[in-house]
């Protein structure tokens, strides 16, 4: 999978799992250390956990393998890495106070939006006379 595709499956699985504020930042122009970050944020230490639990399985399972993973431990923020795509999930305090976003300033950035699902029709029962 290019890195381009993995970034945008990457959001989608965030958002799957109610990840929020998520911010694509484009490192190749600037370093040549990964070609982006994906940055996002969740509510609780159970939700970094199942944001990253759900992205590595999903994209595991479409044969995509994290070659690196930290913070399982104290689970207040997540780091999976996939060599071109490094995925960071933080608790919101603890992505206030390393704040990527701006020690990676002068990189592009943008922000990922989720796109609402179609509402199911609603069932119409049939009232028989």
């Amino acid at each position: 999978m290019s890195p381009d595709k993995l970034v945008k499956r990457i959001g989608e699985l965030i958002f799957e799992k109610k990840g929020e504020d998520v911010t694509v930042i484009e490192l190749s122009t600037v370093t040549t250390m990964t070609d982006y970050f994906v940055i996002c944020t969740a509510s609780s230490d159970t939700q970094v956990r199942a944001i990253a639990d759900h992205v590595e399985k999903e994209l595991r399972d479409e044969g995509v393998k994290v070659w690196h993973k930290e913070g399982y431990k104290a689970v207040t923020w997540i780091l999976l890495d996939y060599i071109h795509v490094v995925v960071h999930i933080f608790l919101n305090e603890h992505r206030a106070f390393y704040n990527l976003e701006k020690l990676w300033g002068d990189a592009p950035q943008k922000q990922l939006v989720d796109k609402p699902k179609k509402p199911r029709a609603k069932a119409k029962a049939k009232i028989k006379e």
